[in-house]
């Protein structure tokens, strides 16, 4: 079957579905609840293992790709098979990338009931040996030092949802290790400060925070020299400015960190309002489809009825016409019959009176014979 042919009837089945509301234990995709695998062919050959991710990851995180290629020339035959972390993330991508245009080639994607990776072996190609050692994922650079207007300005990205216990324990872990870093660095700054002089500045700090503009009387003071005394109020002063920054930056941190908390929450919550969206119109294809089966099999069974009484009526018409014919042969036989008989008595009432002709004539010979005898007779006498 071409290609083409079967995208436009998955199509055509998923709209079908669509609006008849199919219920989700009778719809087709149930066919392939335990597979997670995907056959997707039919794109541009110039497409990698990284090309197909990034199309495909939109509904899903993708465990395992086995992009197909030329052993000898290692390129693309323009098909691989696609593995997702969660089976039900498939449905979503062949009823959304089925039939798609990508470079202006339409592809096709289908489920795969019984698919098994290839295992490693030596005739596979450099270009497949290193995608598979390094991965085929965008490699990430350390992000450039920006001020903390930058950072409030940053989009977050929707993260995935993942198990709540593996939450907790990272959370605990990222804060236990943030106390060991805070802890350290007062440490140093306290030990700095108590070996420097006033008018050096603090050391740079990993954390990205807006530095505040230092005040230009410190360094006129330290010029003109402090007085008896000074040194010790310097010191005392530079503490709580460092007291100050730092319980600043304590506290853009955690502005920071309620913010990104406050995003993922909102992304959780529209990724599970788009999910529970799914599901109401799942339903209402599958209570659709239930309504749409439920009539077809009422129509076919008034079809079913309709040829039962057609049937009837055809065998009653023909039994009919079966005794016009046995009563029209009757009738024919009944009157060859009395044709039989009247030809018959008309022969025996022509033989009868031959018959009584022949013996009328009998008669007048004998009687003529006894009328010639008695004349003899009488001759006779008389002579």
């Amino acid at each position: 079957m071409n290609p083409l042919t079967k995208v436009k009837l998955i199509n055509e089945l998923n709209e079908r579905e669509a609006d008849l509301g199919v219920n989700e234990s009778v719809s087709w995709h149930t066919e392939y609840k335990d597979s997670a695998w995907l056959f997707i062919g039919g794109f541009p050959y110039e497409l990698t293992e990284g090309d197909i991710i990034c199309v495909f990851s939109q509904y899903g995180e993708i465990v395992n790709i086995n992009l197909v290629r030329d052993k000898k020339t290692g390129k693309s035959k323009g098909f691989c098979f696609l593995c997702y972390e969660d089976q039900r993330s498939t449905i979503l991508a062949v009823d959304n990338f089925n039939g798609i245009k990508i470079k202006g080639r339409t592809i096709r994607v289908d489920h795969v009931k019984d698919y098994r990776p290839p295992k490693d072996s030596e005739d596979i190609d450099d270009v497949t040996k290193q995608l598979r050692e390094q991965g085929c994922a965008p490699k990430i650079h350390p992000p450039p030092s920006s001020s903390e207007e930058d950072e409030q300005y940053a989009i977050p990205v929707k993260k995935p949802k993942k198990d709540k216990k593996e939450k907790k324990k990272r959370k605990k872990e990222k804060k236990e290790k943030k106390k060991a870093e805070k802890e350290k660095e007062r440490e140093s700054r306290v030990l700095h400060s108590s070996s420097s002089s006033p008018s050096t500045p603090p050391p740079p700090l990993a954390v990205r925070v807006k530095e505040e503009k230092q005040d230009a009387a410190y360094d006129k003071y330290n010029q003109r020299g402090a007085p008896p005394g000074g040194q010790q109020n310097g010191q005392r002063a530079a503490r709580e400015e460092e007291r100050r920054r730092e319980v600043k930056r304590e506290t853009e941190e955690d502005r920071r960190r309620n913010r990104d908390r406050s995003r993922e929450r909102e992304g959780e919550r529209e990724y599970e309002r788009k999910r529970e969206m799914d599901r109401e119109r799942d339903r209402d294809r599958r209570r659709e489809t239930e309504r749409e089966r439920e009539s077809d099999r009422r129509r076919e069974t008034e079809r079913e009825g309709e040829r039962r009484r057609e049937t009837e009526r055809e065998s009653e018409r023909k039994r009919e016409t079966d005794r016009d014919r046995e009563s029209e042969r009757r009738r024919e036989t009944e009157r060859e019959s009395d044709r039989r008989r009247e030809s018959d008595r008309e022969r025996d009432t022509d033989r009868r009176r031959e018959n009584d002709r022949d013996t009328d004539r009998r008669r007048d010979r004998e009687d003529d014979r006894r009328r010639e005898t008695d004349r003899d007779r009488e001759r006779s006498h008389r002579h």
